[in-house]
């Protein structure tokens, strides 16, 4: 195998350390309750409704952003 091929199959990201995931998941469901303590005029600005904000904020931890998976 050449040089380039063998670059081109190496990940966009080193894999996280557990203790690396477990802090980001632990500031993930913090952003989460911070976004559900906005008010309505704060969620206009994000163009966020108020169901919206919920419903994000309901989600689980395990439940990351799909550029997290990657």
């Amino acid at each position: 195998m050449d040089h380039a091929s063998s670059l081109s199959r190496r990940p966009l990201q080193p894999r996280q350390s557990f203790w690396a995931q477990v802090f980001d998941r632990i500031a993930l469901r913090r952003q989460r309750q911070r976004l559900a303590r906005l008010d309505d005029h704060m969620l206009r600005d994000i163009r966020l409704t108020r169901e919206q904000a919920q419903a994000e904020a309901a989600e689980p931890v395990w439940d990351v952003p799909a550029h997290w998976r990657r």
